[in-house]
């Protein structure tokens, strides 16, 4: 069981103060043949608009980066969204040089935009000798013309939705299983905690009941991301996505499977949502599209 969140909420806000005090950033790793590090630097200055800093650079294969990407791929293998192709796998195989590049610190107030500009990054990468590249903040990765696509959506957004929809697409794990809750993770690189729901059942659910909680699970993030109130969730507060949906309670936890230095460690903790009784409390009301949109890719 995740212990109360040890943080503080700034009153009438949404923003907190984490007791870990830790920073966010996003580290990608990106592989490629000939990679020069003068040439790297540079596209990470020009297109991430300052603040990057190539953090490391490798003149050698690195021959743990096919499992590396592979766990990464598996983590939201279940959305079939990441779209990496045998010319992907090719590539990763083919590498001679590795680079770690580091985004500017996070902050809540920061998040959409830092994340923006290490998509941004991420496409200049690929577009000057980088053949592929994983997040290790939150440990995904796509394909190369994904990540091309997404950023090209991020940098076309004309709403907080448009822009909110394609960074947690990029950066974001719906759903993992830890054996007794269900969370997401990489929420802590968009400012935001993270959602965790404990189904309060056990054994294997059926696939239309995960598909139903993995849609909650990101509505939720959403939810937190582009509509919640200027004064923030409130403990104890209903949560559901459509008027017919489940009703689940909400609280702050703290993240407690990541340790402060672990990169995938959020500082905001979790949002977990558990089964609501039956009388009625205060009630978070959804103005959101489709709940099921967010899986449509």
């Amino acid at each position: 069981m995740s212990k109360v969140w040890q943080g503080h909420v700034i009153e009438g806000t949404r923003f907190v103060v984490p007791a870990s005090g830790v920073t966010p950033r996003h580290v990608l790793c990106a592989v490629g043949v000939g990679l020069d590090p003068d040439v790297i630097s540079r596209v990470v200055e020009e297109a991430g608009g300052g603040g990057f800093e190539l953090d490391e650079f490798q003149r050698e294969p690195d021959p743990r980066m096919r499992e590396c990407f592979d766990a990464a791929l598996d983590s939201r293998r279940a959305t079939g969204d990441d779209e990496f192709d045998e010319s992907d796998w090719a590539a990763v195989d083919a590498h001679d040089s590795v680079v770690y590049v580091l985004s500017p610190p996070i902050s809540q107030a920061t998040g959409l935009d830092v994340s923006r500009r290490t998509l941004a990054v991420t496409a200049a990468l690929l577009a000057h000798g980088a053949t592929a590249v994983k997040n290790e903040s939150s440990g995904v990765a796509c394909g190369r013309e994904r990540w091309l696509a997404l950023a090209s959506e991020a940098a076309a957004a004309e709403t907080a939705h448009d822009l909110v929809d394609a960074l947690v697409r990029a950066w974001v794990v719906p759903m993992i299983h830890d054996g007794e809750v269900y969370y997401s993770c990489g929420m802590h690189l968009l400012g935001e905690a993270d959602v965790e729901l404990d189904p309060g059942t056990t054994g294997v659910p059926e696939p239309g009941l995960l598909l139903d909680w993995m849609t909650t699970l990101q509505i939720a993030g959403c939810y937190l991301l582009t509509e919640q109130p200027e004064h923030g969730v409130q403990n104890g507060e209903g949560f559901r996505i459509t008027q017919d949906a489940p009703r689940w309670i909400m609280n702050r936890v703290e993240c407690d499977r990541f340790e402060d230095d672990d990169f995938f460690h959020n500082p905001y903790g979790y949002w977990r949502l558990t089964p609501a009784a039956r009388d009625p409390r205060r009630r978070v009301r959804l103005k959101r599209r489709n709940p099921r949109t967010t899986l449509r890719r």
